[in-house]
């Protein structure tokens, strides 16, 4: 690499680290920790939460997708534009969830169900999360090892230490410094400023290689040059594809809905809105946000392809990949590989600086998760007193290094067996399997019980555990792959879940749950949750109330809000005309190459730039007040996260809230 390169990839990375050291200062209080304070806001949320979205094993899965399925993907994903629309503008689970205060899920469990529920459900998320959270680091290792062509191994004093070893305690070690200096604090400082660069350089990247290395006359021949029924352009030709096709499209469309903020790599941010509209504006701007590294993905890819279809470009990357003896870390790496041939220098150290502050964003904000569930959802709650503030923040920096630690074993010594996304997909079923259930149930149904929320967890927890079991066995016994993939796995499990939720509570609840307690609405409302005063002369159409939006969305709210909604409906309109036109008149698949380069890279880099300038200025405001918010906050000690019983812990009685968070009668089976 040249030092141009390597000054690119390392100076944001400084700069991120002197934000982590600085944000200490701010650590008064455990909700300070875990959630900043409930000080950000939506530019600060989505940028810092999204950033987690550019790591290393991010673009590996995304690359090991595309190379198998091309732009197929995209096609039917597009069956999912209203049911994330609507997801997204209504607010979905994370306005009810903010609304009740709690710092984790496993805390809400505990408001809305029982404490033995969520010591259970505290335990499976710690147990999902790490075995989830465990390839990540060795992936991100694997390909800081193969792009920047370093050796395979490196001699200390008697032994040869796989270099990817190395890189990952590296790696590790600069995540739990800067993690544990500030908690989410320092995370969501950190992450947004990586995140701000990060924009930045997607944008450079794909601008450059279109103008200077782009051929798409090359590119179109390699996208075409494929065996009947698994085309890359064409996706009424690609049902002969395995894994990524309608089915699985069809099947993660479904499961997300299902898992909305089930799955906890991340559920920091869930609570560290400054109000509830908060939160659920920055979910609605990250889905402007991605358009900027989609673009960058997809022209890396197909120029990846592109360079590998090359005899000398296909030659030096195969001579490389001889040297990988495992056939999964292989595949893995072959796109990787070929970028780090092909890409000139400037570009070569952006991609890495995009990298490697999405290894560090992305694995700091899964240490915090995973160790935070630990700490706060199976040990705090089986303490008998609330602890200090002192040795309940120890805990929780210890819990840090613990969590590192053991995905460092993990990760060195559990075989890669899986595409990247389907191990992503059965992991989270594990958790996400029963807690869809328990979550949606909790927030919007009144007569869910705690028995349903037993029953529907252990349903789609055994059930994944069990699918997870049996692939194994048969590729590693049997010598061949099981009928069902993890994607067909995990979706199943969710079915049940929720049919078992359902079913019991239906024969187990006596009286429905005080829903005005849990969401502190109406006389139990709490001032500091109420939203800044909005422009409201615009009178809110029965249109926009369909879609979630109401009166606290300002003009400038309701602009960015429709103006997501009708692009996206535009689209899916295409989707839906198209198909039918399709079916009625084929059309060839060099038209559907061409309709791919204008939709998938022409206009998402056009977008990419408007939101990179968008994003940048609303980041440095949401920063400035972000700091001025954690000044003038006024710190509550209670307010940690715990629950406490008013009446010898029993899980029958009425409990009462510690500090900020009110809770209600538990309504299992009342008698």
């Amino acid at each position: 690499m040249h030092v141009i390169d390597w000054l690119i990839m390392i100076l944001p990375l400084m700069v991120s680290l002197g934000i982590a050291v600085y944000s200490k200062r701010f650590v008064r209080s455990v909700a300070d920790f875990m959630a900043g304070g409930r000080n950000a806001g939506r530019f600060l949320i989505c940028t810092a939460r999204s950033t987690q979205g550019s790591g290393a094993v991010v673009l590996v899965a995304t690359f090991q997708m595309f190379a198998v399925a091309g732009f197929t993907m995209s096609w039917w994903l597009q069956i999912s534009v209203p049911v994330a629309l609507l997801t997204a503008i209504s607010g979905f689970v994370i306005y009810r969830y903010r609304q009740t205060r709690a710092m984790t899920i496993g805390q809400f469990f505990e408001m809305r169900y029982s404490r033995k529920f969520r010591l259970f459900a505290g335990g499976l998320a710690f147990f999902a999360g790490l075995i989830n959270f465990g390839i990540i680091p060795v992936i991100g290792a694997r390909f800081m090892v193969h792009f920047l062509q370093l050796p395979m191994t490196l001699p200390l004093l008697h032994w040869q230490i796989p270099t990817h070893l190395i890189l990952m305690a590296l790696f590790l070690t600069l995540c739990v410094i800067t993690t544990t200096f500030g908690g989410q604090i320092s995370v969501l400082l950190t992450d947004c400023a990586e995140g701000m660069f990060s924009q930045i350089f997607y944008v450079v990247i794909a601008l450059v290689l279109i103008v200077f290395f782009f051929n798409w006359g090359e590119t179109r021949t390699v996208l075409l040059n494929t065996p009947p029924g698994q085309s890359l352009v064409n996706p009424f030709d690609s049902f002969g594809l395995k894994d990524f096709n309608i089915w699985f499209a069809l099947m993660m469309i479904a499961t997300c809905v299902y898992a909305t903020m089930a799955w906890q790599n991340s559920h920091a941010f869930n609570s560290s809105g400054a109000t509830p509209h908060e939160s659920r504006m920055g979910g609605i701007l990250g889905q402007w946000r991605g358009f900027a590294i989609s673009v960058m993905i997809t022209v890396l890819a197909v120029c990846a392809l592109t360079y590998l279809d090359s005899p000398a470009g296909g030659a030096a990357v195969q001579s490389e990949l001889a040297n990988i003896p495992d056939p999964g870390t292989a595949n893995q790496m072959r796109i990787p590989i070929a970028l780090s041939h092909m890409l000139p220098i400037g570009l070569k150290g952006m991609l890495l600086a995009i990298c490697l502050m999405g290894i560090i964003a992305g694995d700091g904000i899964h240490l915090h998760s995973w160790s935070s569930i630990l700490i706060q959802d199976v040990i705090v709650p089986l303490q008998k007193k609330p602890l200090p503030l002192a040795q309940h923040l120890r805990l929780l920096r210890l819990a840090i290094v613990g969590v590192a630690v053991f995905v460092f074993i993990f990760g060195a010594l559990f075989p890669q067996t899986e595409y990247v996304t389907i191990w992503f997909q059965i992991t989270m079923a594990i958790f996400t399997g029963g807690a869809g259930a328990a979550i949606i149930g909790g927030l919007y149904w009144s007569r869910g019980t705690t028995a349903g929320a037993w029953v529907g967890f252990l349903t789609g927890s055994i059930l994944s555990v069990g699918g997870i079991i049996v692939r194994i066995y048969y590729q590693e016994v049997l010598g061949h792959e099981f009928f069902l993939n993890g994607m067909q796995i995990g979706f199943f499990a969710c079915v049940a879940a929720s049919c078992a939720y359902i079913a019991t509570s239906l024969l187990t609840c006596r009286r429905p749950h005080d829903m005005d307690k849990l969401l502190h609405r109406g006389s139990y409302a709490v001032a500091s949750d109420d939203t800044e005063k909005q422009d409201n002369t615009v009178k809110v159409s029965l249109f926009n109330r369909m879609w979630g939006i109401d009166e606290q969305f300002s003009r400038s709210d309701r602009w960015i809000t429709l103006s997501l909604f009708w692009w996206s409906i535009t689209w899916f309109i295409v989707f839906v005309v198209g198909s039918i036109a399709y079916l009625i008149h084929p059309w060839s698949s060099e038209l559907w190459a061409d309709f791919w380069l204008i939709t998938a890279i022409w206009m998402p880099l056009a977008i990419g730039l408007v939101t990179t300038v968008w994003f940048t200025i609303g980041c440095f405001c949401d920063l400035r007040l972000f700091f001025r918010r954690l000044k003038e906050e006024k710190v509550d000690l209670d307010d940690d996260g715990t629950v406490e019983n008013n009446n010898s812990r029993s899980e029958d009685h009425e409990i009462i809230p510690s500090g900020n968070v009110t809770l209600s009668t538990d309504n299992a089976i009342e008698t």
